[in-house]
């Protein structure tokens, strides 16, 4: 099974951080409008991190097969910096810590008119949860899946490792 996997491993957490980011913008923000804090796009780079590294992998691996065990456990750190930035990211929603967030720019600039000019637009916060399911909020999903993601990564590369 983990040798049908690794060749197409790339690929998949590609897909896999696709739709993430996909859910995260076409279903949350603009489906329930909920606006992103700045720890939630911090979120997000991490996903376009993995995405550009599985890209990159696909590439290489073509070129030099015997790398491939090393691209899956470049893509398991990237996703394991997801998972951290996640954990972070609840840690502030939890105030287990206080992270100082800018959100000047966290307005979306379609949802100012001139009908709500007077109104108190307030930018989200990185310290409230927005959106929770079972007691787990969005951030602590992504560090969930982003963790599990990162562990069967390494666990493909290490597999691969002691069969060769």
């Amino acid at each position: 099974m983990i040798d049908r996997l690794r060749p197409i491993w790339p690929l998949l957490m590609l897909l896999a951080s696709g739709a993430m980011l996909g859910t995260a913008v076409l279903y949350f923000q603009n489906t329930m409008g909920l606006q992103p804090c700045p720890l939630c796009l911090q979120q997000r780079y991490w996903h376009w991190g993995v995405i550009g590294v599985s890209a990159l992998a696909l590439a290489v691996t073509r070129l030099r097969p015997k790398w491939t065990n090393w691209a899956i456990v470049i893509i398991g750190l990237v996703l394991l910096g997801s998972a951290a930035m996640g954990a972070y990211h609840v840690a502030v929603e939890q105030k287990w810590v206080v992270a100082q967030c800018d959100v000047g720019g966290a307005i979306n600039a379609a949802d100012l008119s001139l009908d709500n000019l007077g109104d108190n637009l307030r930018p989200p916060r990185c310290d409230e949860i927005a959106w929770s399911w079972l007691g787990v909020s969005m951030a602590g999903y992504n560090a969930i899946v982003s963790l599990l993601l990162a562990l069967a990564s390494f666990y493909v590369a290490l597999a691969g490792k002691r069969e060769q």
